[in-house]
């Protein structure tokens, strides 16, 4: 029998564990698979095309060899939980990045989530990344070893004559023993083990990134994948456990980035605030705690709701300033916006201002924030004031933002509603709600009630069971006819709210009890799994 279980996700890359009869194989990683699977010895005609006609690939496209499924876009797959995926051909997808994309969100759109997948002949040291952050678990060593018999020196860098061995830019057991075989397998190995790190530390889309500026097909490939915003979102977490590296143009159209721009401008809920005042962001965050933002707090005082214009998020609310990404995100400053940031910026700031009417609108910034922020005033077809005489933090022009903000009232903040409406898509009455804020930690009360804390990591609110009673129909599990003893496996999901993704706070709810707990999968893949924790629970209340 074969087992495959998902150990830990960020995207579509996995680390995992494969269960053979005989072995236990730790993914992503190359093995000599003719050993693995012998059955594959004695088929022929495989060798189908990705592109071949439909007719001809579903009459020879073989299906099903023992523990693998071999599947072709064109075909319709037939597979199950468990199941090793053989996508035959898969190392010519890359000549063609639209191609390669769109088979890819095709199979994986169709197939178990909690399937292995193989791709025979295509790895490379060069292009690892990219099909371990496409979803490829289980790899060969077959397109090294023609690159050895073709006398090519493989590193992740890309491939060179077999006489740069010589010059000793690796020192690994091959090249001490000039042995380009040993080497370029090695070299594979070696990637992959590396990806599995960055999978682990949730960083495998920076080191995708950094990765795919040696080839120009692998940076189309990840464009490509990014406008595909519904699937990819789907297999997102809401947050990680680490910074969001944004260092590359390519952060700007990051699935997470543009979920955390969307939900600001059609989730969030803000105070009833006249003037709202946009402030430029900081090098610290959360940056209520920059030497900067401390001085714009004071002299803003209250009197308008504040938004911190940003490059790559867009526009951050001080409500959400400790939320994940926004406080949680590492870009390099260098004074220059360019055009694709500040047509980005300036969208989310435009929609924002057009979607709630301000009396009035100040722009507290200079460069290519206040760029922005002009285009955008174009877009929501508004005026805005600017009130910076030198640089922002500058006494003369904070000076001149307090005058401007002379005679306006206070706004009545509330953060726990601003981050619930985002959060969850709610609209919470927080009417005789107490906040106690100790931080890192928060606890908001109704009378003695706890209702919600703080998760200082990333900034959500976590709902107690009276919590939940506020956030109706949002994040729900169900769940079999049984009282959790720990965290709930997938195959005991019988519903899952669509909206759930890996990450977000839900309430279980069964016959028998209920919990709260973390999402440990998206809503698609708690349903469709047959292995592995759909929840982490809590805490449980037994009916």
């Amino acid at each position: 029998m074969t087992g495959f279980e998902v150990k830990k996700r960020d995207g579509l890359a996995r680390i995992s564990s494969l269960s053979l009869p005989h072995e236990q194989i730790h993914l992503p990683c190359a093995r000599d698979t003719d050993l693995l699977f012998p059955e594959l010895a004695s088929l022929s005609m495989t060798n189908i095309p990705l592109s071949a006609p439909a007719q001809f690939a579903s009459a020879y496209l073989p299906g099903r060899s023992g523990r693998i499924v071999m599947v072709n876009p064109v075909v319709a797959p037939s597979a199950s939980s468990g199941d090793i995926i053989m996508v035959p051909n898969w190392n010519t997808a890359f000549s063609n990045p639209r191609n390669y994309t769109d088979w890819l969100v095709h199979l994986k759109s169709t197939l178990p989530p909690d399937t292995a997948w193989y791709a025979p002949g295509a790895a490379l040291p060069s292009n690892a990344h990219m099909l371990c952050y496409s979803g490829f678990d289980l790899f060969d060593f077959i397109a090294v070893d023609l690159r050895s018999a073709q006398h090519t020196f493989c590193l992740p860098e890309g491939e060179f004559p077999e006489e740069i061995m010589e010059t000793g830019v690796c020192g690994c057991q091959g090249c001490r023993e000039g042995n380009l075989l040993v080497h370029n397998r090695l070299a594979l190995s070696r990637e992959l083990s590396l990806i599995s790190r960055f999978i682990a530390d949730q960083q495998v889309r920076e080191f995708a990134e950094s990765r795919c500026r040696m080839q120009a097909t692998h940076t189309a490939i990840l464009r490509h994948l990014d406008r595909h915003y519904s699937f990819m979102e789907q297999n997102l977490p809401v947050a990680r456990h680490c910074r969001l590296g944004a260092m590359t143009g390519e952060a700007l159209v990051r699935p997470e980035v543009a979920r955390f721009a969307d939900r600001v401008v059609n989730r969030y809920i803000p105070p009833a605030a006249d003037v709202a005042v946009l402030l430029p962001c900081s090098a610290r965050k959360p940056y209520s705690l920059s030497q900067s933002h401390r001085k714009y707090l004071e002299t803003v005082g209250g009197r308008a709701l504040e938004l911190i214009v940003t490059s790559p998020l867009g526009l951050v609310p001080r409500d959400l300033e400790r939320v994940y990404p926004a406080a949680h995100y590492d870009i390099p400053v260098t004074g220059h916006w360019d055009r694709e940031e500040l047509s980005f910026t300036a969208g989310i700031i435009g929609r924002f201002l057009g979607k709630h009417a301000f009396r009035r609108v100040i722009a507290h910034l200079d460069g290519g924030a206040l760029e922005a922020t002009r285009m955008a005033a174009g877009i929501a077809e508004i005026a805005i004031e600017e009130s910076c005489i030198s640089r922002p933090a500058a006494q003369d022009s904070l000076r001149n933002l307090g005058v401007l903000l002379d005679g306006e009232r206070q706004v009545s903040h509330d953060p726990v509603r601003g981050t619930l409406s985002w959060q969850f898509g709610v609209d919470v009455n927080t009417a005789g709600m107490s906040v106690r804020w100790k931080p890192p930690n928060l606890m908001v009360r109704r009378g003695k009630e706890p209702l919600f804390s703080l998760d200082p990591g990333t900034g959500f609110l976590r709902p107690t069971f009276e919590g939940w009673k506020l956030l109706p129909g949002t994040c729900r599990v169900g769940i079999d006819n049984f009282v959790p003893q720990g965290d709930i496996l997938a195959p005991g999901v019988l519903t899952a709210d669509p909206a759930i993704r890996e990450g977000d706070e839900v309430l279980v709810e069964g016959p028998r009890a209920m919990a709260t707990g973390r999402a440990a999968m998206g809503a698609s893949e708690m349903q469709a799994s047959k292995r592995g924790i759909a929840v982490r629970v809590r805490k449980v209340l037994k009916h």
